[in-house]
C-alpha cells in the first residue's frame, strides 16, 4: 500500500482564504479559515504537491468568477457511509437552487432523518465544490454552515438562488 500525505495550497476569494486539501489522487478539504475547525495544519514541505490541487485551484477560481458552476474534481471525503451518501446527494443539488434537510432524508428514503441528513451535511469536509450551502431550513430559512452564515448567503446571492428563495 503506498504512503498517502496530505498536499495543501491557499486560495484567496471573495469570501474569505480557502486552504485546500489533497491527498494524491483527490481533494480532500476545502477549509475556511473561521470554521469551527479552522484549516488543518499546512506541513511546510507538502504545499501544492498534488496534482489535483491546480485544477481544483482553477474552478474554484472559475466559480468565484461566475464561469463556472459545476466542478469536475476527483474527490476523497471522509466519513460515514451515511455521510458519503448525504454528500452524494448533495452533489446533485443544482447550481442556482436550494433544497431542505427533509427533502434530502426524503430522498435517501429516510423520511425521518432529517436532523441526521443536517448533521452530515455540516460535517461535508469539502464545502462549495460539494455545495452544503444549498441547503436551507424546512421554511426556506438560513441554517448552520461551517464558514459561517454570512458566507452561506453570499453564496447563494452569488448563485441568484437566494433571491428566489426569499420570493418562494
Amino acid at each position: 500500500m503506498a504512503l498517502m500525505h496530505t498536499a495543501w495550497a491557499v486560495l484567496a476569494t471573495p469570501i474569505g482564504e480557502l486552504t485546500l486539501t489533497a491527498s494524491d489522487t483527490a481533494l480532500t478539504g476545502v477549509h475556511f479559515a473561521t470554521s469551527r475547525h479552522g484549516p488543518p495544519p499546512r506541513p511546510p514541505t507538502l504545499e501544492g504537491a498534488s496534482e489535483v490541487l491546480a485544477p481544483a485551484r482553477e474552478q474554484l477560481e472559475e466559480y468565484f468568477a461566475n464561469v463556472r458552476t459545476t466542478f469536475d474534481l476527483p474527490l476523497e471525503a471522509a466519513g460515514s457511509p451515511f455521510e458519503r451518501r448525504v454528500w452524494a446527494m448533495l452533489r446533485d443539488i443544482p447550481y442556482g437552487t436550494t433544497t431542505s434537510y427533509g427533502v434530502l432524508a426524503r430522498r435517501l428514503g429516510e423520511p425521518n432523518a432529517s436532523r441526521a441528513v443536517g448533521a452530515a451535511n455540516g460535517r461535508n469536509p469539502i464545502p462549495i465544490i460539494v455545495p452544503c450551502h444549498r441547503v436551507v431550513g424546512a421554511r426556506g430559512e438560513l441554517t448552520g454552515f461551517g464558514g459561517g452564515l454570512d458566507r452561506k448567503l453570499w453564496l447563494l446571492e452569488h448563485e441568484g438562488s437566494y433571491l428566489a428563495l426569499k420570493r418562494s
